[in-house]
């Protein structure tokens, strides 16, 4: 039987799960990031150089590790690609190390003017967002109605709102990272299955 071992935080954040993940990688073959967005991120420095992961799980740091960024993460594509180039530049081989759930979700600039605007209009009863797009996000997630990674690969095809099958799909639900240079279709995703990774 196969070893899996779950590293839960128990707070909002900032509890250093980046640090116990990069302690125990070295004796896994799979990292993965299975939920969150970009917050302030896990600062990690090796051979005197800072690295600043938002999406992209510490283990891509650790050579022969599969990275995965799973379907409950919601994924800014502005973001990762700066994450992504500043790792390609520094050496870091994302094409062969990370995959990334096709079912992710997208964090686009209509959320973060949304996450802005809810909270503006709390007044003194705001919750303290990091303004990053996160929680509309997953509320489009949630209704069904967000975009996907996967929506980027058949952007021709993304003309309906999506509706949900009941039926799993049988389909890979993963791609690997291919290039940091993606741009969301700005349409709607067509008529998918609702499985998980």
């Amino acid at each position: 039987m196969k070893k899996v071992d779950v590293i839960l935080g128990l707070q909002w954040g900032d509890e250093g799960k980046g640090k116990v993940v990069d302690v125990l990688t070295p004796s896994y073959q799979v990292v993965a990031r299975f939920q969150g967005g970009p917050n302030a991120g896990h600062t990690l420095e090796f051979n005197g150089e800072k690295y600043v992961l938002r999406s992209i799980p510490s283990g891509i740091f650790q050579g022969g590790k599969t990275n995965i960024i799973g379907n409950g993460v919601v994924l800014d594509p502005v973001l990762f690609r700066e994450e992504a180039e500043g790792l390609a530049a520094s050496g870091h081989d994302l094409r062969a190390q990370l995959c990334i759930s096709k079912k992710a979700h997208l964090i686009l600039p209509t959320h973060r003017a949304l996450d802005a605007a809810y909270e503006a209009a709390k007044g003194s009863a705001k919750i303290g967002t990091t303004g990053k797009g996160i929680g509309p996000t997953y509320t489009d997630k949630i209704s069904r109605t967000g975009i996907r990674v996967g929506d980027l690969l058949h952007p021709a095809r993304s003309t309906t709102v999506r509706r949900r099958a009941t039926k799993p799909s049988c389909g890979a639900s993963t791609m690997r990272a291919t290039s940091p240079n993606w741009r969301p279709a700005g349409s709607r995703r067509p008529n998918t299955s609702s499985s998980s990774v």
